[in-house]
């Protein structure tokens, strides 16, 4: 009989230091919502037309930066899982600059 067992999956990081911490919670919000905050930044200075386009851009932009950081950070035999921006902010933060 065969067994297929799955391989064992490391865990999210968690980081240490109060710097690695805040600059995770960061990056994590800006991913949450830069898109969001650049888009109302466009519709206070020009208009809906323009807000409209920026905020189908920057969706494309942010999904492409996070699809990276996801990549980039994250074991292959772990990637077919869901991930938060919290948690892809916190492997960049462990295995890139902490």
């Amino acid at each position: 009989m065969e067994h297929n067992f799955l391989e064992l999956i490391e865990p999210t990081p968690t980081l240490k230091s109060k710097k690695c911490q805040i600059g995770a919670s960061l990056l994590a919000f800006l991913l949450n919502y830069l898109t969001l905050i650049i888009s109302l930044t466009a519709w206070y200075l020009y208009d809906y037309f323009i807000a409209g386009a920026t905020l189908l851009i920057t969706f494309l932009v942010i999904g492409i930066i996070r699809s990276k950081l996801r990549n980039d950070v994250i074991p292959l035999n772990q990637r077919e899982f869901h991930y938060t921006d919290k948690a892809i902010a916190s492997w960049y933060f462990s295995k890139k600059i902490c």
